[in-house]
């Protein structure tokens, strides 16, 4: 198994990155809003919602590659909170969406095991990784343009340089292609702002993974209380 690259100066705070996941979350629910309770009436909201899944996507590897997070287990903890959390959203997002893609918290699911096949030795797990990305990415929400997005900033934060930091823009500009705009780009904007202020804010782990269902759910319920 490969151990972790050594940490390098590129950081950002802890406070800051529990910031960028409300952001996140807020963007995401006011998109969410738009498009199911408003009928999509808010450009606006809709371009600001473009930037929540890059935002989660780095808040994510962030954490992955934090020094120990391989060896500590932490992917396979992950990948764990993620399939609990979005089966238990499965139902509302089926009613809003239906069964295809799968939800985004799917779409992360399959960003951190691919970054956990990517860490490890050999080339059978370079391989699953290939076909994980290939073929999972065609039944997750937003597809292979999400899981670009997440692998660029994996890469960037493993070893930032001005190349990686190009890739992972780009990465974040082929969500162009299911967004219609290029809003999600805006998102290295806020994650570059988050790095120069603290906002201090109490960690809580488990508030996003709670969010998302109970979210859609409440959504869900108000479209069928109005629907009848």
């Amino acid at each position: 198994m490969k151990t972790q690259p050594p940490v390098s100066a590129w950081s950002i705070s802890n406070d800051s990155l529990e910031a960028l996941k409300w952001v996140g979350l807020l963007l995401m629910a006011g998109d969410h809003i738009n498009k199911y309770l408003l009928h999509e009436s808010s450009p606006a909201l809709y371009a600001l919602g473009r930037m929540a899944m890059p935002l989660f996507g780095f808040v994510l590897m962030v954490n992955l590659t934090r020094p120990g997070a391989l060896e500590s287990g932490l992917h396979l903890r992950v990948m764990k909170r993620l399939a609990i959390f979005a089966l238990l959203a499965t139902p509302a997002f089926v009613h809003l969406v239906g069964w295809w893609p799968l939800n985004i918290l799917a779409t992360l699911f399959l960003a951190t095991l691919i970054v956990w096949l990517l860490e490890r030795d050999g080339w059978a797990a370079r391989c699953t990784a290939l076909i994980a990305f290939l073929v999972g990415g065609a039944v997750v929400e937003f597809w292979w343009p999400a899981l670009l997005c997440c692998l660029g900033s994996w890469a960037f934060l493993r070893r930032p340089n001005g190349l990686r930091m190009l890739l992972w823009a780009l990465a974040m500009a082929s969500l162009t292609a299911i967004n219609g705009n290029f809003a999600a780009v805006a998102a290295l904007l806020l994650i570059g702002g988050a790095r120069q202020v603290e906002i201090p804010l109490p960690r809580s782990r488990w508030v996003f993974y709670a969010f998302y269902p109970i979210h859609l759910s409440l959504i869900a319920l108000v479209l069928i209380v109005t629907e009848n």
